[in-house]
């Protein structure tokens, strides 16, 4: 009896013929960066703070070109108009809020606050992500190194973490902020009071990441691939920068996120306390400053403290999403 006219052949049927038919799919894996991308896309919290990250990337930018670049708009221009002479209270609807006007204006001289907003994000975003970066990079060859090399070396680089972490740090900046000159290393100006602040906030913070770092890199030292490097015959700074460094990137970049909005808050206070930049260059710290002594206008107070909370809200929300995404064992 013949076999049926659609059962397979024995050629057709077997696995390499399959495998090597037109049709078939090959399977194709997935990289950790994108299983990573596809677990931070299912967090729609997460997301919408990254959406709010960019779009305040994106304001900064634009208030930079509008104000230094094309001078389209001024943050300092005065408008005594929009203002009673009698009690320098601004006319209008809770702060002069106008469609010209859109957050309306400041007290005494009607500047536009929306204007001076923008004009501050540029400045904290700036320092923060700078400052971010300083620590950043001191942590982690700090810490990389006293995890690795362990001993002394471990033991002297923990002490010095322990110093900085115990060190006074908005004190040291106070007194620091009130002593630097007018003028120095070619720097006058905001141009130095802004490298000051980023160096300030980026060296004394390079602790936190660094202790991080170190304990990662404890018990990854112990890893198999780290042996099979030494058994190669690779020196100490490839294992280091080659071997070991790459598989701390996930915690760093976590903690990065989450260090932002803390030095962020830090410009703010010294901003707020007259030690960081000095007006009239606009900046959410000094905005509360000089809204202190107008309490009785709370619009002047609200959107500057509006716009700290709604940054440090968004990285820390997108900071959380990130963690989440890179670990492996959390659902």
């Amino acid at each position: 009896m013949s076999a049926p006219l659609d059962a397979p052949s024995g050629a057709a049927a077997s696995p390499e013929a399959v495998l090597a038919g037109e049709t078939s799919k090959a399977i194709q894996g997935r990289s950790l960066g994108q299983i990573a991308w596809l677990r931070l896309k299912r967090d729609k919290v997460a997301m919408a703070g990254g959406v709010v990250i960019v779009l305040l990337v994106l304001v900064a930018i634009v208030a930079v070109l509008m104000d230094r670049v094309f001078g389209v708009i001024s943050p300092d221009q005065f408008n005594e108009d929009l203002v009673d002479g009698s009690t320098m209270k601004p006319l209008g609807f809770f702060g002069g809020m106008s469609w010209d006007h859109l957050l309306g204006v400041e007290p005494k001289n009607g500047r536009d606050i929306l204007t001076r907003v923008f004009a501050g994000s540029w400045i904290s975003l700036l320092i923060a992500v700078c400052a971010t970066l300083l620590s950043v990079a001191i942590g982690t060859v700090m810490g990389i190194v006293a995890g690795f090399f362990g001993g002394w070396v471990d033991s002297l680089i923990s002490r010095l973490m322990d110093i900085f972490l115990a060190f006074p740090l908005l004190v040291f900046a106070i007194a620091l902020a009130g002593v630097v000159p007018d003028k120095a290393f070619g720097l006058d100006g905001e141009q130095l009071r802004i490298v000051m602040l980023i160096f300030i906030i980026g060296f004394f913070n390079w602790p936190y990441i660094g202790r991080i770092v170190r304990g990662q890199t404890l018990s990854l030292r112990e890893r198999e691939f780290v042996d099979a490097a030494r058994s190669l015959g690779a020196r100490g700074g490839y294992i280091l920068f080659r071997e070991l460094l790459p598989n701390l990137l996930a915690p760093i970049l976590v903690y990065s996120t989450l260090l932002i909005p803390t030095n962020i808050l830090f410009e703010a206070a010294l901003s707020f306390l007259g030690v960081g930049i000095r007006p009239p260059t606009p900046t959410w710290g000094g905005m509360l400053s000089e809204a202190v002594d107008y309490y009785t206008m709370p619009h002047f107070m609200l959107w500057p403290g509006l716009a700290i909370f709604i940054t440090v809200l968004a990285f820390n929300l997108f900071g959380d999403g990130l963690r989440d995404a890179l670990d492996p064992r959390s659902r």
